[in-house]
């Protein structure tokens, strides 16, 4: 949703609130979908970084959660003000404090009790210090009311971690560095004038200054006893104070953190309400909403009264009516989140590719970025999957950005770049070996690294490097052909095929191969590879990496053995024990969690395969699969995520997944057929058009596809196309109990076209 006015969003509330779209549940209870949100849901990790509970609203600048050290404490690290990247940085801090102002510190521990949160409100009661909070945010400004029981000197102590801060009658403003060159910008107002008010230095209040400016730059606002109550409302912007004013006056009017909050919670149902559902148990429910309110995390909309500032160039440039979107990890999200997206939400999914294309020439490299941020790309993880954005995108309708300026940075990206993970240099002798040879060279155990830009923590992760690339090239071919490239396509076709390059044919495994062309043995797939597997593959094992050739599953197939072989070799992968104890085995692995066998469900290079039997001639498998491990790893409770969740990267996983369909192979315009959860579900497409799934009978028990129709017509493979839905469809299975081992068998969901001579 682009930024409204504060005027159209309190005009929209009641509206949208009246006729928001309801959930139905069994029960015969409604609720709106935002209802059904949990945002505590994984708040407690299974080893790595858990969930957030994140006030926003979707996609938008504004956003902040909690800041403490950990769920499981009682302390809260002051009030949050925003967090600019996802998970990671937070700027500015805001502490109210009553009693000595000697007492007074840049930040303070504040104990807290009775926290409740949604995506749009935040109420806490800081129990120790007896004051009560209320919050709310709109897109690029936010509101706080707080209520002091106590009749005690009441001060209000503003943070900036590095930066500087004024103070001036009943507003504050100033700017925190985020990094060495981009800066946070923040306008506050008061509805009540501060008795007095100067700066934090060295546990005093210094009332003669009113500026601060370094580490820890502090301002304090002081008011006699007896202040009952304070509004505190407050804009951000990335390009100065005086836009971070006009973004306030625009977005809030008042004081009244209950008007805000109810146009929040109106614009919340509207767009978690363009998936209904009917049926499943309330936990499901509440799974599936969480899950999609996860998804609208970001990227965030950057544009500013039709201006932005760009990290990736420093300047602030007209956004020429199109929203300007950054804060993007592509590894975790162009597999499952960014497809979403492309059902739901057409026009910023377009406004988003357009910005990566727009980042490429700002950096002035012409590379596609891989992890943009709000402070510019950080080129983590390996492989250049923001093609797979793009492919998928054009290859399912969206014509909103310019695919020509978009093949040429991303061909640049995989060409120019080195393929070395974690690195933004330009390619080197690794990138012309693959080119050569068509793998990355793994290292023998104890041989030295020789190339400077591999990093000693990473290192080059070989075949995860080789299979990623090879589904990357693939994606450029495919861009090439549509632009009608036709010896550029036969090129990166053959190219994509380089993952049999370091197929071990003994083995049926991805085996790391040195730079001889001899394969390095012996090697155990469950642990070999060092720190995170890195020496060999990325923070999975061999087991993982086994299957991650999303772009022609039927050619591995084959590789692996047929059909028969195939099935059983994934039924292997679920059932193989760790061999290890567990602090041993996570020791090594400590991305590998969510284990059933050697499977993690933890990790996005994970998420497609339970949906590779149908590729096998044993569909019921997958819908067996399926059902499972949702029912295991993803609940309604605080570990109910089990791992990084990364801002939609696994969530959008567990939306599709729920609704009975899967994008295996983003760029090629087809959906795998699960097991859905819900008896109904109803996708706005866009333009007055809905795909809908009715699973008669759908139930915990009733988890097999039994029979089907797509459109009215019998269907008897475990797939549709893009194309079967874009204009609006049905899909209609009977569900049951027992797997119907005969459906969708003949059919299996397309692959790669043919290696070229």
């Amino acid at each position: 949703m682009n930024l409204k006015s504060s005027l159209t969003i309190l005009a929209s509330a009641f509206l949208l609130t009246a006729y928001a779209p309801q959930v139905v549940a069994d029960t015969g209870r409604t609720l709106s979908p935002v209802d059904y949100v949990n945002p505590y849901i994984g708040n407690i990790s299974h080893l790595l970084v858990p969930t957030f509970p994140t006030i926003q609203l979707p996609n938008s600048l504004m956003r902040v959660y909690p800041e403490r050290a950990d769920f499981t404490g009682d302390r809260l690290n002051g009030l949050p003000i925003i967090v600019t990247n996802h998970r990671e940085r937070s700027a500015f801090n805001f502490t109210p404090f009553q009693g000595d102002a000697k007492a007074l510190r840049p930040v303070a521990p504040l104990s807290y009790d009775l926290e409740k949160i949604t995506p749009y409100r935040y109420q806490v009661y800081l129990d120790e210090a007896q004051i009560h909070v209320d919050f709310a945010p709109s897109h690029q400004s936010a509101i706080y009311r707080l209520q002091f029981e106590q009749n005690e000197p009441t001060h209000l102590v503003f943070n900036s971690r590095k930066g500087a801060l004024k103070v001036e009658g009943n507003t504050v403003q100033g700017f925190q560095y985020i990094d060495n060159k981009t800066k946070i910008y923040l306008y506050v107002e008061l509805d009540k004038t501060p008795e007095k008010a100067g700066v934090l230095a060295s546990s005093a209040v210094d009332y003669a200054k009113q500026a601060a400016e370094g580490e820890n730059a502090a301002v304090v606002l002081s008011y006699a006893g007896g202040v009952g109550e304070i509004g505190v409302r407050y804009g951000i912007s990335l390009i100065d104070e005086a836009q971070a004013k006009k973004n306030l006056a625009r977005e809030i009017k008042d004081y009244s953190v209950a008007t805000i909050a109810e146009a929040g919670r109106a614009i919340w149902n509207e767009t978690l309400g363009k998936i209904a559902i009917e049926g499943g148990t309330e936990d499901e429910r509440t799974v599936f909403y969480t899950s999609l309110y996860r998804t609208y995390e970001r990227p965030v909309c950057l544009s500013e009264d039709g201006r932005y500032y760009s990290a990736f160039d420093g300047k602030v440039h007209e956004d020429g009516g199109r929203p300007f979107y950054t804060d993007d990890w592509l590894w975790d999200t162009y597999r499952a989140t960014h497809p979403l997206r492309v059902l739901i939400e057409k026009e910023k999914e377009g406004d988003i590719l357009n910005s990566f294309v727009l980042m490429a020439e700002q950096m002035g490299t012409g590379w596609m970025p891989t992890f943009p941020e709000i402070t510019g790309d950080t080129r983590r993880m390996n492989s250049n999957h923001g093609v797979a954005t793009i492919i998928d995108a054009y290859r399912k309708g969206l014509r909103t950005f310019d695919l020509s300026k978009a093949y040429d940075v991303c061909k640049a990206g995989i060409e120019e770049k080195t393929l070395i993970p974690w690195s933004a240099k330009p390619a080197g002798w690794l990138d012309d070996f693959y080119k050569e040879h068509g793998y990355i060279p793994a290292l023998r155990p104890g041989e030295k690294e020789t190339v400077p830009n591999v990093s000693k923590w990473e290192k080059r992760q070989p075949i995860a490097v080789t299979l990623g690339t090879s589904y990357d090239q693939w994606c450029l071919s495919q861009i090439a052909e549509e632009l009608g490239k036709d010896d550029e396509a036969k090129h990166y076709l053959k190219c994509s095929y380089n993952y049999r390059n370091v197929f071990n044919p003994d083995t049926r495994f991805f085996h790391p191969k040195d730079k001889k062309g001899k394969f390095i043995t012996p090697v155990d797939y469950r642990y070999d590879g060092g720190l995170g597997a890195r020496d060999y593959y990325d923070e999975n094992n061999g087991y993982i990496y086994r299957w991650d050739v999303q772009h022609n599953i039927g050619d591995l197939v084959q590789l692996i053995g047929g059909n028969e072989i195939f099935c059983a070799a994934l039924d292997s992968m679920f059932n193989t024990p760790l061999g290890k104890s567990k602090w041993e085995f996570y020791s090594t692995l400590p991305d590998h969690t969510g284990n059933v066998g050697m499977f993690s469900m933890a990790n996005e290079p994970c998420l497609h395969i339970p949906y590779l039997y149908n590729y096998a001639g044993a569909p019921w498998r997958t819908q067996k699969r399926i059902r499972s491990l949702l029912d295991m790893w993803f609940r309604n409770d605080l570990m109910g995520v089990p791992g990084d969740e990364d801002g939609g990267g696994m969530t959008a996983f567990v939306v599709f997944s729920q609704m009975g369909f899967y994008p295996v192979t983003p760029g090629m315009p087809s959906y795998n057929i699960g097991s859905p959860v819900f008896r109904y579900v109803k996708v706005e497409l866009g333009d007055g058009k809905y795909f809908e799934i009715k699973a008669h009978n759908a139930s915990p028990e009733n988890k097999y596809i039994q029979s089907a129709r797509l459109n009215g017509k019998e269907w008897n493979q475990p797939w549709f196309s893009h194309e079967d839905i874009a204009n609006g469809g049905v899909l209609e299975l009977e569900m049951g109990p027992k797997a119907n081992k005969q459906w969708g068998v003949a059919t299996p969901p397309p692959s790669a076209e043919a290696m070229p001579e």
